[in-house]
């Protein structure tokens, strides 16, 4: 018995999964929530601490007849997050989260000095959006400029479990391309952004060593496997972003592959073996942790949008699902605009959410749940226009995330891209990634030569698109504009 394990420290949980690499199967899943501090100026943080007590909690659900048998660790972790440690490795202030919009200024203040958008794009191959980390270490130089001078240390939250269980502080390039201070072609810290930042600190002497996707962090802490009572022989992999990790564990590794996970964010990406860096700045250009390139559309509100109706209207999930199939592609007219978090794609840091196209035959229960729905997909529309214009020709899209657990969106996802939809049998992608990178690292095999081996999908939850309701959809795509267009100048 060979048996990986795969971290994922997400927005809302920390969750871990053991995998038999022998008898291709899942031993254990277990999981534990993490809390959020939310504030109306756009602030989301959580504590460094709670992501190690969420780990010990997942760790203290699992049988000691499966850790004392873990051979090798990868962790996946939320992009961008901002942990900053003093000399000794103790976080300094609260991590500021992928979804934190209180930072946009800062982000304008760092195109301005680097001269615009153009001169942005040509040092990082993306631009300085709120999401990313670089806004977020700035505004603890200028808000915080105490705990700024102690500062030793730049993580990202998957960076910091591998140094919690290994001391090394290290970084992947797939997580540190979507930093906003990492040049993706050259794969090496931009020196000019950095600067930017503070002009008077080498800020390269505070971020980690980068790492490769094959590299390892070292082997497990001695005093951190006596506590979780794992294996004292256990290595650590080098990990990655949770997009990263969850493109391993959908089997995106090869040229074409199409993944969309809909989750808090929605995402869509793609492996493909050459960079694929937008100027319209739809599309990420990120690095893939299996070795090519991972361009990527990201947007803040997805489930996010479901779950406020489903709170508005007092539904179960299932109960949402239902009732919104009452309703028909394009929900008789109703359109949704999700940006309850701002919005990263578009760059939207100020957007509300804004229900439109109501009337006096189509205002009911049904229309709105189901254009919660459409709305998530609907955005991520855009991402698909702009792959095909990088002459990215996806055959299919890989489903993943909790939203993928309804069959409605599913389908709504076939109808509206016109293309078919799968999911994999292994539904927690992210952490089932980290666990196939570290297998790939301890058999020492490419990434691919492992998913190839242990990635499979569920055979009776294949979705077609259905043509009269892709007809309906492109229609609803372009009232869908028509709307997010003409409020666009109050959203940015």
């Amino acid at each position: 018995m060979a048996i990986t394990v795969g971290i994922d420290c997400g927005t809302q949980s920390t969750k871990v999964l053991c995998y038999d690499s022998i008898k291709k199967e899942v031993l254990s899943t277990v999981s534990s929530s993490h809390k959020m501090i939310s504030k109306e100026d756009g602030t989301r943080e959580q504590k460094a601490f709670w992501y190690i007590d969420a780990l010990k909690d997942c760790f203290n659900q699992i049988p000691i007849e499966i850790k004392s048998k873990i051979e090798a660790i990868g962790v996946s972790g939320q992009q961008h997050g901002f942990v900053p440690l003093d000399k000794d490795g103790n976080p300094l202030y609260n991590v500021k989260l992928w979804c934190d919009t209180s930072t946009s200024k800062y982000c304008n203040i760092l195109l301005q000095k680097l001269g615009g958008e153009d001169k942005v794009f040509s040092l990082i191959q993306n631009q300085i959006l709120a999401g990313y980390t670089a806004s977020k270490v700035l505004f603890l130089k200028e808000e915080h400029p105490q705990l700024y001078d102690k500062l030793a240390h730049i993580l990202l939250p998957h960076d910091y479990i591998n140094y919690y269980l290994t001391s090394q502080y290290v970084m992947e390039e797939g997580d540190a391309s979507g930093s906003g201070f990492f040049n993706v072609e050259k794969r090496e810290w931009s020196n000019q952004v950095l600067k930017a930042i503070d002009e008077n600190r080498d800020l390269k002497l505070t971020l980690p060593k980068l790492l490769k996707p094959s590299e390892v962090v070292g082997k497990l802490r001695d005093d951190i496997a006596t506590e979780l009572n794992i294996n004292k022989e256990a290595i650590v992999s080098v990990g990655g972003g949770d997009n990263m990790m969850g493109a391993i564990g959908a089997g995106c590794t090869s040229d074409g592959d199409l993944v969309m996970s809909l989750g808090t964010s929605g995402t869509l990406f793609g492996y493909s073996e050459k960079m694929i860096a937008d100027k319209k700045n739809r599309l990420a250009a990120f690095i893939s942790s299996s070795g090519g390139y991972l361009p990527l559309l990201c947007t803040m509100n997805c489930t996010v949008a479901t779950e406020q109706i489903r709170e508005l209207l007092n539904l179960g999930v299932k109960e949402l699902d239902n009732i919104a199939s009452k309703s028909v592609a394009g929900a008789n007219g109703v359109i949704f605009l999700p940006y309850f978090n701002g919005e990263r794609t578009p760059n939207y840091p100020n957007a509300e959410a804004v229900i439109a196209g109501l009337n006096t035959t189509n205002t009911n229960k049904a229309n709105i749940a189901r254009a919660s729905l459409e709305s998530a997909i609907y955005s991520m529309k855009v991402g698909l226009k702009a792959f095909e214009e990088q002459g990215f020709n996806p055959s299919k899209i890989i489903l993943i995330g909790g939203g993928a657990k309804s069959k409605i969106w599913a389908q709504i996802v076939a109808d509206m891209f016109n293309l078919s939809v799968m999911t994999p049998v292994i539904d927690e992608t992210a952490a089932f990634g980290g666990a196939l990178q570290s297998l790939a690292t301890l058999e020492n095999k490419s990434v691919k030569e492992i998913t190839d081996i242990h990635t499979q999908f569920n055979n009776d939850r294949i979705f077609s698109p259905n043509i009269e309701n892709y007809s309906l959809y492109e229609k609803g795509y372009k009232k869908y504009l028509k709307y997010d267009s003409s409020l666009s100048n109050i959203f940015k």
